[in-house]
């Protein structure tokens, strides 16, 4: 079977490479990411693999059935990317890896918020010009302090029971499903608006719908605790940026870790070093100093992309011999697990 995979990296291509020993299907990697100019290039293969940042709306779809793919593989657990009713009516099936280390991003959640709370990144980068001064960095201590934990799927449970369990934070869930473990250990869950008006850190793990875009906005903001800190490891959309720069302009947001961004299609994962970016919004965001940001990258471990691999290629397999498609996304949302 052959497959176009889009948006490559090093790392892409050695851990599906890897994955693919026991497959061997044939697998053409571009490093282009899918959009309405590369389309073509995925005429006369099967499937074609995808990414976070890549595009899947009507036109593209429709280029791809035009050239014979019959399957849309999402590298990745998101699907906001993709256009579900225009993949129906073209007969696309669509996959995604519902969960490859939930341990990778929550540890990494945990990892920002430290980072962020003690200006960790603020201090190595002086003590790299042999200034060693202590002014400046004075950070709080989680223990004891109001964490809100937006979605508690596999990341945001670890999340909440890293802030309970191992920092002693007085933890909010909000989520539609209860889980009752985090109950045993003392986590609260609450309606989200009451999280989002009493907590003194936001961390946000939900996936990105209609309901939940701009989650994080100007009237939230305004209702928060003043000094909050907002830490997002999910998708960037949850939060209206502009909105974002104005309460850290006021002061209303103490602090913010961004592992992603609503825009970042096209900057992320690039090195643009040398280019001029004339993303106003995100380059004013990065002039603050408690604003600690990362390019998307809370899901890169050795353990991660081994899962993503194997069970991208996985679902290709029973697509290829006609079996039941596990991991497979339809109108109606998730239909696998």
């Amino acid at each position: 079977m052959q497959i176009a995979v889009f948006g490559t990296r090093s790392y892409d291509r050695e851990f599906l490479a890897t994955a693919n020993a026991v497959h061997g299907f044939d697998l053409q990697f571009i490093d282009a990411p899918l959009t309405t100019l590369t389309a073509r290039l995925a005429s006369g293969h099967q499937a074609v693999c995808v990414f976070v940042n890549d595009v899947a709306d009507r036109a593209v779809l429709e280029a791809l059935a035009s050239g014979g793919v019959r399957l849309l593989a999402l590298r990745c657990a998101g699907y906001n990317n993709v256009d579900l009713t225009a993949a129906a009516e073209l007969g696309i099936a669509v996959v995604r890896v519902p969960a490859y280390s939930p341990h990778a991003v929550s540890e990494f959640t945990i990892g920002m918020l430290l980072s962020l709370d003690r200006k960790i990144h603020r201090a190595w980068s002086r003590v790299r010009e042999n200034n060693f001064a202590l002014d400046g960095l004075v950070g709080r201590n989680l223990h004891g302090r109001v964490a809100g934990v937006v979605g508690t799927g596999q990341i945001g449970a670890l999340v909440a029971r890293a802030l309970r369990a191992g920092f002693g934070c007085e933890v909010l869930a909000s989520d539609p499903i209860v889980n009752p473990e985090l109950l045993d250990i003392g986590v609260r869950y609450v309606d989200r608006d009451v999280l989002l008006r009493e907590a003194d850190i936001i961390s946000l793990h939900c996936p990105l719908t209609p309901e939940t875009r701009h989650l994080i906005n100007a009237q939230v903001l305004d209702a928060a605790k003043p000094g909050l800190v907002i830490v997002n490891t999910s998708r960037g959309a949850l939060i209206d940026a502009t909105a974002l720069i104005d309460a850290l302009k006021r002061r209303q947001v103490g602090g913010v870790a961004l592992d992603v961004y609503e825009q970042e299609a096209g900057i992320f994962f690039d090195d643009l070093s040398s280019e001029i970016i004339d993303d106003d919004v995100l380059q004013r965001l990065l002039t603050f100093p408690n604003v600690l940001m990362t390019g998307h990258q809370a899901f890169l471990t050795e353990e991660a992309l081994t899962a993503i691999a194997q069970t991208t290629l996985a679902s290709i397999a029973d697509f290829a011999a006609d079996r039941p498609l596990q991991n497979r996304v339809d109108l109606g949302g998730i239909l696998g697990s």
